[in-house]
């Protein structure tokens, strides 16, 4: 059965469709219920079959089929029978479409374009509507039928046409099908039932009130406005009377008037008196404290000379005890070479005197065993140790090349080894450089990925929690003004380029603070210690009074006509933040130049700009007039713009220092490894030589062993005791040239020691004097800003005197100018009134009442002579006035008796639909008895949900079960009785049921059959139109009954190419 929601059919199953306009639920406990929908007929009293039945339906290149119908449908019963494939349910398909249903709602298809043949363009639908009797639909246009026309095309797109029955188009718009399904009571369940009828009434009802109240409210507002008119006109009336009053009252008021607007301008003159005595205080405060600024700028600058005539002084003496220390160091390295010389001689004669010593001995030896030898015939052993000495001194030669061999190479391994800790200790410091800048950066990193979110983070990573303790504080009115800052967050570039170079300037200041007066600084110090504990730099707080102007430095700002300065380059919006910067850095007298050569030949190679103290590069770096510094940060912190750049390039740095740090690492355990090899093979090399060492000791001892035998028994004692006695000679001469390079080396050992110990000293106080000057030179550097502060101090307090001898100069005149406009007003106000009066109001508030009277007296004087209008008119307000509040009063009355009226009728309405309910359930037990079934129905109105349970068979014996837990058979057959329980609480035109038998075997589908037919028998003027794949030739003839047979399906007919599709693609293609 077809069925439509929303302005458009669904299908059997699930569809239904409420009214074109939303209505208000009043109800919040029970909406409609939600069941079975149906064409009803409504409360209309037709005879049979006259509206709303179908005529015909004919389709074209529709699904699979090019041409089906037309089918001419009978009033009562009606069967479309055919095998499957044939068309059955191409045709109740066609019926929902071509009545605006949705594609989705025939459970067949995806979207219009899909039910439309393929190799088609289009595809059509016709449906024949009966339109007769009185309940007919605009049958003086229609006639006797209405003819539905609908046009598919191969887009997914529709159109209708609704002919008469003549072929006449009456109409292409939906609404107009809306408007005739409407008619026809194509409706909810509800509707049909009246339920929807009952409570669209107590919807209009509450509109009604709702309404009603509105009226009321406007007649209140009303009320008020015609009460207002009233009084107007009750006062209008009443001030006839005073008219006279009133003039008196205007003479008195321009008395006051004149003499108030007298105290207006004593009031102005003692103001600007005020302001004079003030002006003059603080002209001489100003006098003291430019003579304040003068004594601190005087000393500043004593204190500048006196540490430039220090550092002068420290000069000149370095330079004077310059050419003595080269002289002295000179002298230490010529006696220094000359003991050393000594020294070599005297240990050359001490090594000559030891061997001539041993010498000696082995002599006094040999001849004591030549005289104790008697023995002469030991030739043979003779010729053996000649033998022996021979192999001994080979081996003693061999055994010193290797020697000499394995002393290069361990000089070679102590070189390496040397070399190998010199670049260790080099690898070690440049690792700890790396990780101190990785540290670094990584802060850096985590500020700059702060700042994404909150700018403020750039400048500290306390700073935004400081700036709310500020505004916290300034909202208690714990400060005079709110201070402002960090001054970098105040400042914009207009050259991104510049921002290192203006860091580079301002430095600290970019994250300092600036306070009204001392008062406003220490409580700002007060929550700064909140923040940085005891031992962190805090940021710099600068204490200058606020001013609203920014000041005037033309006359002493730097000037070049390509390079702007820090003050120009920046856009700085607040006056405190410019003059702060102006007094603290003299931003105005810094040049910006970009190139570093050129900023070298501005400042140095020629005379800089005027007014110019300094510039500073792109670069960051920092050029004066003598001297130039290099800036020791790459990039700017606070004032770049592009953050993501900057934190890439920091990400990027500190992936390459990480990397470093590994290669380093991997370094410095590749040289460890070489160290601890080398040194291992050094101590193999100093163990082999000691060893070759003791071995060629041994050789030679034993050599001269052999010899000593030798010579006893071979060598003439006398010829060895006159060499003895030469060697004894040869001693004493070489002790006693000894003992005078000993007395040598003593004497140019005790001048190379005096030479040192002149040289030391003078060596001392050079760097005693570098270690004074350097603490001068920082101080004469603070000294240089401090002249520089004063000064800009000075001029400060100059052009605020100037400033304010002007404005106090200025108030002088305007004095002046008062009291000769007091003479006059006063004079005035004589003519007026002569005795002086006394006035509290002011003058502005006279003019208005004098200006309000005047008025009444002309509005009183134009209606004067009118005096029964105004009676008349008063009159009518009045009566204006109770008529709408008698008004007010029924319609209140009114509101409430209808709210009663309707708690009554809405309990009506409930018992109503719980009527409607039980006639539902009982129809649907009496019609499942037939087959002894048992069955339940429960409607949950809150919710809008049905549930069936059926149990086939004894009812006391099972359970009830859900419908999904029956056979084919027994759902099919109980959905029947389930559809006609419906039927039989709700009037329809024609219903449809496709395959209703399917699954039922023999006798569901006789006891469902004769169900449906005795409905039928029983309800004549409806029309039911039912599709099976059965024959239906068991059916008894009647004149009521009509069978139409589908032709079977062609062949290689394939099944169309549905897709699921979404409700919002539907709606489009509808």
């Amino acid at each position: 059965m077809a069925k439509r929601k929303e302005e458009n059919f669904c299908s059997p199953e699930n569809a239904k469709r409420p009214r074109q306009e939303e209505l208000e639920d009043f109800d919040k406990d029970g909406d409609e219920d939600e069941c079975t929908i149906s064409f009803t007929n409504g409360t209309s009293t037709l005879t049979a079959a006259e509206v709303g039945i179908i005529e015909s339906i004919q389709l074209r290149n529709f699904m699979c089929h090019s041409m089906l119908g037309p089918f001419k449908f009978g009033s009562n019963v009606n069967f479309v029978v055919g095998n499957n494939g044939s068309g059955k349910s191409a045709v109740l398909t066609a019926l929902i479409v071509g009545l605006g249903g949705k594609a989705v709602a025939t459970n067949r298809g995806s979207s219009l374009k899909g039910f439309v043949k393929a190799g088609q363009n289009s595809a059509d639908i016709s449906i024949t509507l009966r339109n007769r009797g009185d309940d007919a639909f605009r049958a003086n246009v229609y006639g006797d039928s209405i003819v539905v026309q609908q046009h598919i095309s191969v887009d997914g797109s529709r159109s209708y046409k609704l002919k008469s029955e003549k072929g006449t188009v009456v109409s292409t718009k939906k609404e107009e099908l809306i408007a005739i399904l409407d008619h026809f009571n194509i409706q909810f369940f509800m509707k049909a039932t009246q339920l929807e009828q009952m409570k669209e009434d107590y919807s209009y009802i509450m509109e009604t009130k709702e309404r009603t109240k509105e009226q009321i409210n406007q007649g209140e507002e009303r009320l008020t406005e015609l009460k207002r008119q009233c009084l107007e006109k009750e006062e209008r009336f009443q001030n006839i009377a005073g008219l006279s009053t009133m003039k008196t009252n205007l003479e008195y008021l321009k008395h006051e008037m004149a003499w108030a607007v007298v105290n207006e301008i004593e009031k102005q003159l003692n103001a600007i008196r005020d302001n004079i005595k003030i002006g003059e205080e603080r002209a001489a405060k100003l006098d003291r404290k430019m003579e304040e600024q003068q004594v601190r700028l005087n000393d500043a600058e004593r204190k500048y000379k006196d540490i430039q005539d220090k550092l002068e002084k420290i000069s000149e003496e370095t330079n004077a005890r310059a050419p003595e220390c080269m002289a002295l160091k000179t002298d230490v390295i010529a006696r220094t070479r000359a003991f050393n010389d000594a020294e070599v001689l005297y240990n050359r004669s001490l090594n000559e005197y030891k061997a001539l010593k041993k010498d000696d001995e082995q002599l006094c030896k040999r001849i004591e065993e030549l005289k104790k030898s008697t023995d002469q015939s030991l030739e043979p052993e003779r010729l053996e140790r000649q033998r022996r000495i021979c192999w001994l001194k080979e081996k003693v030669q061999a055994l010193q090349d290797q020697e000499s061999s394995v002393n290069q190479e361990a000089a070679q391994f102590e070189q390496v080894i040397e070399k190998d800790k010199q670049e260790h200790v080099r690898i070690k410091r440049e690792d700890l450089d790396v990780r101190h800048t990785l540290t670094y950066n990584q802060r850096q990193l985590k500020e700059l990925k702060d700042s994404k979110t909150d700018r403020l983070k750039r400048f500290g990573p306390h700073v935004p929690a400081l700036l709310e303790a500020i505004d916290d504080a300034y909202r208690r009115r714990q400060f005079t003004h709110k201070p402002i800052g960090p001054l970098g967050a105040c400042i914009h570039l207009r050259d991104p380029e510049l921002a290192l170079a203006i860091e580079s300037c301002l430095k600290g200041l970019l994250q300092a603070y600036c306070c009204h007066n001392h008062a406003d600084e220490r409580v700002l110090q007060s929550l700064m210690k909140k923040f940085y504990p005891p031992g962190t730099s805090r940021p710099q707080i600068i204490v200058s009074e606020f001013r609203n102007e920014v000041y005037d430095v033309r006359l002493r700002a730097a000037y070049h006509p390509e390079f702007p300065t820090v003050l120009t380059a920046l856009e700085i919006d607040n006056a405190v933040v410019a003059n702060s910067l102006i007094d603290m850095r003299s931003i105005e007298t810094v040049l910006l130049i970009k190139n570093n050569s050129v900023a070298r030949a501005v400042m140095q190679s020629q005379k800089p700009p005027k007014n110019c103290r300094e510039a500073f590069t792109a670069d960051g770096d920092q050029v004066f007039a003598g001297r130039y510094y290099s800036s020791e940060n790459t990039r700017p912190k606070f004032l770049s713009r592009d953050v993501d750049s900057e934190i890439s390039h920091l990400e990027t740095e500190i992936e390459n220092k990480k990397a470093h740090i590994i290669n380093l690492q991997h370094h410095l355990s590749a040289l460890e490894k070489d160290i601890k090899r080398n040194e291992e093979l050094l101590k193999r090399c100093q163990l082999h030589y000691k060893e070759i060492k003791m071995k060629i000791r041994k050789n030679i001892s034993e050599i001269r062993e052999l010899e000593n035998i030798e010579e006893h028994q071979s060598v003439d004692i006398a010829t060895l005791e006159d060499e003895a006695e030469e060697n004894k000679i040869k001693m004493q001469m070489v002790e006693k040239n000894m003992e005078q390079q000993k007395e040598n080396m003593e004497n140019l050992k005790s001048l190379k020691i005096e030479a040192e110990n002149k040289y030391d000293t003078i060596k001392l106080k050079i760097n005693q004097l570098s270690e004074l000057a350097d603490p001068l030179k920082d101080e004469l550097n603070l000294a240089d800003s401090e002249v520089d502060s004063q000064k800009r101090g000075k001029q400060h307090y100059e052009d605020k005197q100037k400033e304010h001898l002007d404005t106090l100069n200025k108030k002088r005149r305007e004095l002046d100018m008062k009291e000769k406009e007091l003479q006059e007003k006063m004079s005035q106000a004589r003519q007026i009134c002569p005795e002086r009066i006394e006035v509290k109001k002011s003058a502005s508030i006279l003019d208005k009442e004098i200006n309000r009277l005047r008025q009444k007296i002309q509005a009183e004087h134009a209606s004067h002579g009118d005096r029964e209008e105004i009676m008349k008119q008063y009159q009518e307000a009045r009566e204006t006035y109770l008529d709408l509040d008698n008004k007010v009063r029924t319609l209140r009355r009114f509101i409430k008796l209808l709210e009663e009226i309707m708690t009554h009728r809405y309990k009506t309405y409930q018992q109503f639909r719980r009527c409607l309910t039980l006639r539902c359930k009982l129809y649907f037990d009496n019609l499942l008895s037939q087959r002894a079934y048992c069955g339940k129905m429960n409607f949950d109105h809150k919710n809008e949900t049905l549930s069936i349970s059926v149990q086939p068979g004894e009812g006391n014996k099972a359970s009830f079960n859900d419908m999904r837990a029956l056979s084919g058979g027994e759902r099919s057959f109980s959905t029947v009785c389930f559809i006609l329980s419906l039927w039989s609480i709700a009037e329809s035109p024609f219903r449809c049921l496709d395959e209703f038998d399917v699954y039922m075997d023999m006798v569901n589908r006789r006891i469902a059959m004769d169900m449906i037919l005795k409905m039928a028998d029983s309800q004549r003027f409806r029309q039911f139109i039912l599709l099976t794949p059965q024959s239906m030739s068991s059916l008894p003839s009647s004149k009521l009954i009509r069978i139409l047979r589908m032709s079977d399906p062609e062949r290689g007919q394939a099944t169309l190419p549905f897709r699921p599709v979404t409700q919002e693609e539907d709606d489009n293609t509808s």
